[in-house]
């Protein structure tokens, strides 16, 4: 009877983990159908104008960067904390390089100097992440073993034991 939970138990468990999926592939689309539809209004006004400031460039590359971002969600089912750190780098030099000119002169030298010090914060934030997820991997990795490791044990005879694997580092492999 034990054992007949534990399915049951499994079994929602796999059911949640669907309804999760489909909507977080729901809502990436919909989300990737309006940067699309946003940027070609971007590109739009960009041809009405006849000319394209370098604001209007680099509002493109933040939309690209979504894009990018969301693909490789729909590949991987993981998505990059680094991307979500790259579009705000590209947003803060946006900022830096066309908002920043409207300010007064007093407050301009420290708003420059915040956006500057932001932006290098965020770049040494990208190398840490990087660093460590090649030295020590990425938590998900042992998320994914454990769901195979319940996928196989849901394949098995009840008698039977599903193999046992160690999850190491990658440094350690």
């Amino acid at each position: 009877m034990a054992k007949k939970n534990v399915g049951i138990h499994e079994r929602l468990q796999g059911v949640g983990r669907e309804f999760v999926d489909i909507c977080h592939y729901v809502i990436l689309f919909l989300i990737s159908v309006v940067v699309v539809w946003t940027a070609g209004k971007e590109f739009i006004y960009i041809l009405q104008k006849g000319s394209a400031d370098l604001k209007d460039i680099l509002m493109l590359f933040i939309y690209l960067e979504l894009l990018a971002m969301i693909g490789i969600y729909f590949k991987t089912h993981r998505l990059p904390v680094q991307f979500l750190i790259f579009i705000a780098i590209t947003a803060l030099s946006r900022h830096l390089v066309v908002d920043v000119q409207a300010v007064s002169d007093y407050f301009h030298l420290w708003l420059l100097a915040t956006i500057s010090v932001a932006i290098m914060l965020l770049s040494a934030a990208i190398v840490v992440l990087t660093w460590t997820a090649r030295t020590f991997g990425r938590p998900e990795d042992n998320l994914d073993q454990h769901h195979a490791n319940l996928t196989v044990k849901s394949l098995l005879p009840d008698d039977a034991q599903a193999p046992d694997s160690t999850t190491k580092h990658r440094r350690e492999r």
